[in-house]
Protein backbone atom coordinates (compact mmCIF):
# COMPACT_ATOMS: atom_id res chain seq x y z
CA UNK A 1 0.00 0.00 0.00
CA UNK A 2 1.15 3.56 -0.62
CA UNK A 3 3.19 5.03 1.92
CA UNK A 4 5.05 7.85 2.49
CA UNK A 5 7.83 6.44 0.42
CA UNK A 6 5.96 6.01 -2.15
CA UNK A 7 6.18 2.02 -2.63
CA UNK A 8 6.14 -0.06 0.55
CA UNK A 9 7.37 1.84 3.04
CA UNK A 10 11.41 1.20 2.73
CA UNK A 11 10.85 -3.07 3.75
CA UNK A 12 12.25 -5.47 1.52
CA UNK A 13 10.15 -6.62 -1.58
CA UNK A 14 7.43 -9.40 -0.97
CA UNK A 15 8.69 -13.08 -2.85
CA UNK A 16 6.92 -12.97 -6.45
CA UNK A 17 4.65 -15.96 -6.41
CA UNK A 18 4.17 -18.38 -9.14
CA UNK A 19 6.72 -19.87 -11.77
CA UNK A 20 5.21 -17.58 -14.69
CA UNK A 21 3.99 -14.17 -13.42
CA UNK A 22 1.90 -11.83 -16.09
CA UNK A 23 3.61 -8.59 -16.56
CA UNK A 24 0.95 -6.21 -18.38
CA UNK A 25 1.44 -2.61 -19.49
CA UNK A 26 -1.78 -1.06 -19.39
CA UNK A 27 -3.03 2.38 -19.33
CA UNK A 28 -3.41 3.42 -16.02
CA UNK A 29 -1.37 1.09 -14.00
CA UNK A 30 -2.66 2.61 -10.98
CA UNK A 31 -6.25 2.40 -12.10
CA UNK A 32 -6.15 -1.29 -13.04
CA UNK A 33 -4.35 -2.29 -9.60
CA UNK A 34 -7.29 -0.81 -7.66
CA UNK A 35 -10.27 -2.29 -10.56
CA UNK A 36 -8.18 -5.84 -10.14
CA UNK A 37 -8.81 -5.11 -6.28
CA UNK A 38 -12.68 -5.24 -7.06
CA UNK A 39 -13.07 -7.69 -9.39
CA UNK A 40 -10.59 -10.29 -8.69
CA UNK A 41 -9.61 -9.29 -4.64
CA UNK A 42 -6.03 -8.47 -5.68
CA UNK A 43 -3.85 -6.86 -2.70
CA UNK A 44 -0.81 -4.43 -3.84
CA UNK A 45 2.00 -5.56 -2.44
CA UNK A 46 4.24 -2.80 -3.74
CA UNK A 47 4.58 -0.34 -6.47
CA UNK A 48 7.07 2.33 -7.76
CA UNK A 49 6.74 6.27 -7.45
CA UNK A 50 4.00 7.53 -9.61
CA UNK A 51 5.55 10.33 -11.63
CA UNK A 52 4.28 14.01 -12.88
CA UNK A 53 1.68 11.97 -14.95
CA UNK A 54 0.33 10.01 -13.02
CA UNK A 55 2.02 6.89 -14.76
CA UNK A 56 4.28 4.40 -12.51
CA UNK A 57 6.51 2.08 -14.28
CA UNK A 58 5.68 -0.70 -11.94
CA UNK A 59 2.73 -2.56 -9.74
CA UNK A 60 2.84 -5.54 -7.78
CA UNK A 61 0.06 -7.20 -7.39
CA UNK A 62 -0.96 -10.57 -5.71
CA UNK A 63 -4.40 -12.08 -7.44
CA UNK A 64 -5.75 -15.72 -5.93
CA UNK A 65 -2.10 -16.67 -4.43
CA UNK A 66 -0.39 -15.57 -7.33
CA UNK A 67 1.99 -12.09 -8.49
CA UNK A 68 0.85 -10.04 -11.53
CA UNK A 69 2.77 -7.07 -12.06
CA UNK A 70 1.66 -4.15 -14.06
CA UNK A 71 3.15 -0.67 -15.60
CA UNK A 72 2.22 1.75 -17.55
CA UNK A 73 3.18 2.73 -20.95
CA UNK A 74 6.28 5.32 -21.63
CA UNK A 75 6.23 5.97 -25.17
CA UNK A 76 8.96 8.29 -24.76
CA UNK A 77 11.79 5.74 -23.57
CA UNK A 78 10.18 3.00 -26.47
CA UNK A 79 7.13 1.86 -24.58
CA UNK A 80 3.93 2.68 -26.13
CA UNK A 81 0.81 1.38 -25.04
CA UNK A 82 -0.34 -1.94 -27.30
CA UNK A 83 -3.72 -2.97 -27.20
CA UNK A 84 -4.06 -6.34 -25.82
CA UNK A 85 -4.08 -9.62 -28.09
CA UNK A 86 -3.29 -13.24 -28.38
CA UNK A 87 -3.33 -14.08 -24.87
CA UNK A 88 -5.73 -14.34 -21.42
CA UNK A 89 -5.31 -14.14 -18.04
CA UNK A 90 -6.12 -17.80 -16.45
CA UNK A 91 -7.71 -18.13 -13.36
CA UNK A 92 -8.08 -22.17 -12.20
CA UNK A 93 -10.97 -21.78 -9.39
CA UNK A 94 -12.16 -24.80 -7.48
CA UNK A 95 -16.01 -25.52 -8.03
CA UNK A 96 -17.00 -23.50 -4.81
CA UNK A 97 -15.78 -20.40 -5.32
CA UNK A 98 -15.90 -20.02 -9.19
CA UNK A 99 -19.79 -18.30 -9.04
CA UNK A 100 -18.39 -15.94 -6.42
CA UNK A 101 -15.32 -14.69 -8.56
CA UNK A 102 -17.53 -14.44 -11.84
CA UNK A 103 -20.26 -12.61 -9.86
CA UNK A 104 -17.65 -10.40 -8.42
CA UNK A 105 -15.66 -9.52 -11.71
CA UNK A 106 -19.09 -8.90 -13.56
CA UNK A 107 -20.15 -6.78 -10.56
CA UNK A 108 -17.12 -4.31 -11.14
CA UNK A 109 -17.14 -4.12 -15.07
CA UNK A 110 -16.02 -6.75 -16.35
CA UNK A 111 -17.39 -7.70 -20.29
CA UNK A 112 -19.14 -11.00 -20.67
CA UNK A 113 -17.05 -12.18 -23.74
CA UNK A 114 -18.44 -16.60 -22.92
CA UNK A 115 -20.76 -17.13 -20.70
CA UNK A 116 -20.04 -19.67 -17.60
CA UNK A 117 -20.74 -22.98 -18.51
CA UNK A 118 -20.11 -26.64 -18.75
CA UNK A 119 -17.32 -26.71 -21.41
CA UNK A 120 -17.31 -29.69 -23.94
CA UNK A 121 -13.59 -31.10 -21.45
CA UNK A 122 -15.96 -31.01 -18.33
CA UNK A 123 -15.23 -28.25 -16.32
CA UNK A 124 -16.86 -24.83 -15.79
CA UNK A 125 -15.46 -22.12 -17.74
CA UNK A 126 -15.92 -18.70 -18.46
CA UNK A 127 -14.13 -15.87 -20.10
CA UNK A 128 -14.60 -12.07 -19.60
CA UNK A 129 -12.63 -8.56 -20.67
CA UNK A 130 -11.86 -5.65 -18.56
CA UNK A 131 -11.72 -1.96 -19.20
CA UNK A 132 -8.06 -2.20 -20.04
CA UNK A 133 -8.79 -4.87 -22.84
CA UNK A 134 -7.50 -7.70 -21.14
CA UNK A 135 -9.16 -11.19 -21.69
CA UNK A 136 -9.78 -13.47 -18.19
CA UNK A 137 -10.81 -16.86 -18.37
CA UNK A 138 -12.04 -18.49 -14.89
CA UNK A 139 -12.29 -22.25 -15.05
CA UNK A 140 -13.14 -24.90 -11.91
CA UNK A 141 -13.81 -28.35 -12.70
CA UNK A 142 -17.45 -29.15 -12.15
CA UNK A 143 -18.49 -30.50 -8.54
Amino acid sequence: METEAGTNGGKAPSPVRGGLVAYLQVDGAMKAAEFYRKAFGAETESFHPIDDEGRTMHVHLYVNGSSLMLGDAYPEHGYPLEKPQAFTIFLPLSSADIDAWWKRAVDAGLEVVVDLQVMFWGDRYGQLRDPFGVAWAMNAPVK
